[in-house]
């Protein structure tokens, strides 16, 4: 019975040590990035069709109230909204942690934080794919291969 007992506690302190951590990690998740801290960033989603794809699904459902289907924000609801298709207009930034940052917290007054509404990181960063598919082709990044699995798929 002691055993059980001793046990029981060595789980539960566990338990509360792993809940501590990943709940430092959420809030450092959580904090808003500077301008400086976004620039650093690189997306560990790379630029393929595949992404850009899952990317047009989130913009579908989470921006085109503001910046249109088109991404060129000529909708009547936002009169400030960015448009995503040519970025020398941009204020918040156009390297890919910049986008990334923009749409995670937020930019100005009418620009809101989607960091509750798209949860994943992954998601925001084929979020940020997608926009970038929305350039000048010589503006876009180059489109990289899909990787394919070991069986070749």
């Amino acid at each position: 019975m002691t055993r059980q007992i001793v046990r029981s506690i060595v789980l539960c302190l566990l338990a509360c040590v792993i809940g501590a951590q990943l709940s430092r990690g959420q809030e450092a998740q959580d904090k808003p990035l500077t301008r400086d801290e976004a620039k650093l960033l690189k997306s560990p989603v790379p630029y393929t069709k595949s992404s850009i794809a899952r990317g047009r699904v989130l913009y579908t459902n989470d921006c085109t109230g503001c910046h249109g289907h088109d991404g060129k924000a000529q909708v009547d609801v936002i009169a400030d909204a960015t448009d995503l298709t040519d970025p020398k207009l941009w204020k918040s930034g156009v390297t890919e942690g910049e986008i990334f940052r923009s749409i995670r917290d937020g930019a100005g007054i009418s620009m809101p934080p989607y960091k509750n509404q798209i949860r994943k990181s992954e998601d925001l960063w084929h979020l940020v794919n997608f926009i970038r598919s929305l350039w000048p082709e010589a503006q876009r990044p180059k489109l990289q291969e899909e990787k394919q699995g070991k069986d070749g798929l």
